[in-house]
């Protein structure tokens, strides 16, 4: 059943969350850089009479809303008499991308953009703060907000680090929720899953060794762009032989530079890319066969090559008890088929992983296109979430921290 009072509320602060909204959709900073964003964030949390922490693991701010019900509201409360503690979690950097949207508040700084709807996330996280203050005497028990720089960072992402500078403590939080835009789906969908919802993301990073001489002689050298070649080539036996047919993998090299001229054999070439999976057995077993095929290609070709593999985000994995308070929010904002649950998890990476490993947690996704309008997805110039959308996820999200902290 809808909670009219927050309905009520919700409806009162969209105005506001969308200025929000278009303001740090204006002024997007990338990660690490989101000095002004979380400024930004910090002030409009004091506006609220809130007193936020900054800093935080980089630019992280957060900031605690106490509940004013008794104690003995919610019964794990009354049985402990220590209050429950729910986190609510939103990131804030941008993407190196130009903007096409043409929208009226779009990017004011050149190449960069929010175009994984950060912004989207914070401003409804902000509009969700005001709607929990309004309603402090209907829970017991503290929301803690979490504003996390540097999700797309994943070589050194913001939620280990706020992790590491005590981000889930002061108060200890018992539970998290998160959620992100999905402009593949239309508005009024959550799309969340009682297991893994996001992979594992990895950083492979490749150098081949050879050795340089003149195009016209090759037999005076050793190629590394051959090379390097025949290493890509391989590394797709991995997907096809090594990993099982049930299990997910996959294998991208993004970046590839070599060579310093067309007549010259090239004695270096340096490659990146990413391996992506669900299966932690599957993840130890494609990292080693990737090394002995980058190591043992090169040698046998008469060069040689230096292998890194960093691993970044784990899977993302939902608490099934969680994902049930996502499931029961959701019904109760849009109606009991709003929910829909994968059959699979997407391959993405999420650093919201890190906190869902140190806590029981929910991460869902946010339909976000509108009936009729045309779907482009994240990390696009032209992604445009729909408005209305944004109040949905607001509302689901207060709704995920009262159930919980009701239950």
């Amino acid at each position: 059943m809808r909670n009219e009072r927050v309905a009520a509320l919700v409806q009162q602060y969209t105005g506001k969350m969308l200025e929000y909204r278009k303001h740090m959709h204006a002024h997007p900073e990338l990660s690490h850089e989101e000095k002004e964003t979380a400024a930004y964030i910090a002030a409009r949390l004091r506006d609220m009479g809130l007193e936020p922490r900054e800093n935080v693991g980089g630019y992280g701010v957060t900031a605690v809303i106490e509940g004013t019900a008794p104690t003995a509201a919610t019964t794990a409360a009354a049985t402990t008499n220590k209050p429950k503690c729910v986190g609510l979690r939103a990131d804030i950097d941008a993407l190196p991308i130009n903007e096409e949207t043409g929208l009226p508040f779009a990017s004011q700084t050149p190449g960069v953009m929010h175009a994984c709807g950060h912004d989207t996330h914070a401003a409804m996280l902000l509009g969700a703060a005001h709607v929990l203050l309004d309603m402090r005497d209907s829970f017991a028990g503290k929301v803690k907000l979490v504003f996390q720089p540097a999700e797309e960072d994943a070589a050194d992402c913001g939620a280990k680090k706020m992790i590491a500078d005590g981000a889930l403590e002061d108060p200890h939080m018992d539970a998290m929720f998160a959620q992100h835009v999905a402009p593949d789906f239309p508005t009024g969908t959550i799309i969340c899953s009682p297991a893994a919802m996001s992979a594992s993301s990895d950083r492979i990073y490749i150098t081949v060794r050879g050795k340089k001489s003149h195009g016209s002689r090759p037999e005076d050298g050793v190629d590394a762009i051959v090379i390097a070649a025949q290493i890509i080539s391989t590394m797709q036996s991995i997907v096809a032989r090594v990993v099982g047919p049930h299990d997910c993998t996959v294998l991208t090299i993004g970046t590839i530079k070599g060579g310093s001229r067309y007549n010259v054999i090239a004695d270096e070439v340096v490659m990146e890319g990413t391996c992506r999976n669900l299966n932690p057995a599957v993840r130890d077993k494609v990292e080693e066969r990737l090394r002995h095929i980058v190591t043992g290609v090169a040698e046998s070709m008469g060069g040689y090559a230096e292998f890194r593999y960093l691993r970044c985000y784990s899977p993302t994995l939902n608490d099934p008890a969680k994902f049930k308070i996502v499931k029961e929010a959701a019904a109760d904002v849009i109606g009991p088929d709003a929910l829909y649950v994968p059959k699979q998890a997407n391959l993405g990476g999420e650093d919201f992983s890190f906190f869902a490993e140190k806590v029981p947690s929910a991460y869902y996704q946010l339909g976000t296109t509108a009936p009729g309008k045309p779907y482009y997805p994240v990390h696009h110039g032209k992604m445009v979430p729909d408005e209305k959308a944004l109040s949905i996820g607001m509302e689901v999200m207060v709704n995920c921290a009262l159930k919980f902290l009701n239950s």
